[in-house]
């Protein structure tokens, strides 16, 4: 990636986009369009509604004009995990009432919709905050992960965050590496492998 990339704020004009990128990494990293047959389903879950109800901690990297990676968060989890359980889930809940699951990963993301789940109590006590962050192939060199992650790391900070988690896919723990090289550590290992730093 050259040195025309830039980080700034995500917007609404990025949707699109935000979404393609998730798809095109929900697969532990590498490209899950041929995992779902909705190719919106997993930006639903895991980055639209964050750069909708927590647009000042949605950045996006554009490289000559076009968006290739974001990092998003919200300072309160369980905060943000009420606005879903009141204005977002319940619309998706409407759209995807009688979609069939036909394709390996649509189950997961449909589950998530109709059965919404909370962070566990362990996480969210010293680490309230949570990131999500994906890059497409060509933006994952440069050095573009670390700036996005420590442009976000500093936006919790100036708004008073104590602590932020992330998860890692089971399948994908290779990258954990990065995470503990920008100060995350290993908090527990479940359905994936969650890291915490204290702001």
């Amino acid at each position: 990636m050259t040195a025309e990339a830039v980080i700034r704020h995500a917007t609404e004009a990025d949707f699109p986009a935000l979404s393609r990128i998730c798809l095109e990494t929900a697969n532990a990293g590498k490209d899950a369009t041929a995992l779902y047959s909705d190719p919106a389903l997993p930006g639903l879950r895991f980055v639209i509604p964050y750069a909708r109800f927590a647009p000042d901690f949605a950045l996006a990297l554009e490289q000559q004009g076009e968006v290739v990676g974001y990092a998003v968060a919200v300072p309160d989890t369980r905060a943000f995990e009420a606005v879903l359980n009141q204005q977002w889930w319940p619309m998706l809940q409407a759209q995807y009432r009688d979609y069939p699951a036909s394709a390996p990963l649509d189950s997961k993301v449909l589950e998530a919709i109709f059965q919404p789940d909370a962070a566990a109590d362990q996480l969210v006590s010293q680490w309230p905050a949570h990131l999500h962050i994906n890059l497409l192939p060509p933006a994952q060199q440069g050095g573009w992960g670390r700036k996005l992650i420590e442009q976000l790391l500093a936006l919790l900070r100036e708004a008073g965050v104590p602590g932020v988690h992330l998860g890692v896919s089971l399948q994908n723990e290779q990258v954990c590496g990065f995470y503990q090289r920008l100060g995350f550590t290993p908090i527990v290992r479940s359905n994936a492998i969650y890291m915490g730093q204290l702001l």
